[in-house]
């Protein structure tokens, strides 16, 4: 086997770990819930503390790799990322949880674009395309293999091996990329923007927790209001920063760029939107309809095999329908279909449900890879890492949004109804509040010039399909 080969199925292995554990926990959330006597909603965290973990240490990863090796940060994080798995699986309570979800996060920040980077740079041109088919299947399959795996786990032996499954893998992934993978690095990497990492990662971080904490048993509304504006202040300085600095860590200035603006901007509703769905869904099949974890598991997968499905699809109906137009139609579609999630009912047939969610899945896969292309129509190659990283970046925190917001709605609607925040009326508010959300988004990709992403429509199957 060439030896491109095997350090794409290295880095394949750890891509693997990464986003199956990104998906997996959703289905187990109220077994966890319930053995560490916490409410489901405020298992929020331990999703949201995952994202903002990713959110802030990504923009970072490149120089690191750069400045110290990157075959030795690829395997720090591989340790990280495992030593946080078993961490997760032994905490007994909630703030052990999130911590230890906070540490996955800093692993897998490093793990997968320090994975990329040590195969883009390890391999001859020529090699290129067929090295990165090893990494496809690892992020089309993980999300479709989380839930069930999941579920199967959680239902069948105990949701804490769902951490400690990685302890294996992560062995076996640090003495494969000692032996086989070559130690790559820039002779001058630049100067870090230590100041800017600092400011917009505490100020980020604070802004979310603040909204996560809310409701969530951790902090009264006063502290997380407080822990909010905290972080607003820190963005606002980070804002000023930017203005400044040569080389910031997260460029401002490319959202003066149509299509990055509206990539980020609309894309960020729509992912806020749709990055509810896997905190909703899972709650609502166990906790208002009863299912067990697999069962949960086995409907919710749906959506990622629909998102699949349409991995062969996206380039022709984009080149054939134009970006402005899918991006705003697939986005009333999705937004329709979230809405519709909300109507399901115990007695609702699961082949009804089952076929809503996959033809979802379908239709938000479409929009994603919609959005992830248009953000690099006017970007030029010299600006192209910088707009990956703040991409990347802004992709995470609107799905952290997602969940804090999919959670603040089911709360809000039980406090003022004084109803059960499992009850159908309040799942249904919250999935119409998270339709809704995409239907702004759908007004921002409207807004969009004609000709928008002309020259991308046949790149576009190839773009990376992350939410």
């Amino acid at each position: 086997m060439p030896r491109y080969a095997v350090t794409a199925l290295i880095v394949a292995c750890a891509l693997f770990m990464e986003t199956l554990d990104s998906t997996v926990i959703a289905t187990s959330l109220p077994a966890i819930a319930l053995d560490l006597h916490e409410d489901p909603i405020a298992l929020k965290l331990a999703l949201t503390s995952y994202l903002v973990s990713l959110a802030v240490f990504i923009p970072a990863s490149g120089w690191v790799a750069d400045r110290f090796g990157a075959r030795l940060i690829f395997r720090l994080a591989i340790i990280v990322f495992t030593l946080a798995s078993i961490g997760c699986g032994q905490a007994s309570t909630l703030p052990e949880l999130v911590v230890g979800r906070l540490a996955q996060g800093l692993g897998g920040a490093m793990m997968v674009p320090v994975g990329r980077l040590l195969l883009l740079r390890s391999t001859e041109r020529s090699d290129l395309v067929r090295s990165l088919a090893y990494l496809t299947v690892p992020a089309l399959f993980g999300p479709v293999v989380g839930p069930l795996f999941g579920g199967f786990v959680t239902t069948y032996f105990h949701w804490r091996w769902i951490f400690w499954i990685n302890a294996p893998i992560g062995v076996l992934g640090v003495v494969l990329a000692t032996l086989f993978i070559d130690d790559v690095r820039e002779e001058d990497p630049g100067r870090f923007d230590l100041a800017g990492f600092v400011l917009s990662g505490l100020g980020l971080s604070l802004m979310l927790f603040g909204l996560a904490a809310e409701g969530g048993g951790l902090a009264s509304g006063g502290a997380s209001l407080a822990v909010l504006g905290a972080g607003a202040a820190l963005i606002s300085l980070y804002a000023l920063h930017a203005r400044r600095a040569q080389a910031p860590i997260l460029d401002l200035r490319l959202l003066r760029l149509k299509t990055f603006r509206a990539s980020l901007v609309g894309g960020a509703f729509f992912r806020i939107g749709v990055g509810s769905l896997p905190f909703l869904l899972p709650l609502k099949l166990q906790m208002s309809f009863g299912l067990n974890p697999f069962h949960s598991g086995s409907l919710t997968f749906l959506a990622a095999a629909g998102a699949l499905l349409m991995k062969t699809t996206a380039s022709p109906i984009l080149r054939r329908f134009g970006f402005r137009h899918v991006l705003t139609w697939a986005a009333l579609v999705s937004a329709a279909m979230i809405a519709g999630y909300g109507l399901f009912t115990a007695s609702t047939p699961t082949l009804v449900m089952a076929a809503a969610l996959l033809f979802g899945g379908f239709v938000n896969s479409l929009q994603f890879t919609g959005i992830n292309a248009i953000a690099y129509d006017e970007i030029d190659q010299a600006d192209m890492s910088r707009a990956v990283s703040f991409a990347s970046v802004a992709q995470q925190l609107a799905l952290s949004l997602g969940i804090a917001a999919g959670a603040g709605a089911l709360q809000s609607y039980a406090h003022v109804f004084a109803a059960s925040v499992y009850s159908q009326g309040a799942f249904g508010f919250a999935f119409a509040m998270m339709g809704a959300l995409c239907v702004v988004g759908a007004a921002i990709f409207a807004r969009l010039p004609k000709g928008a992403g002309a020259g991308l429509a046949g790149e576009s199957a190839r773009v990376e399909e992350t939410a």
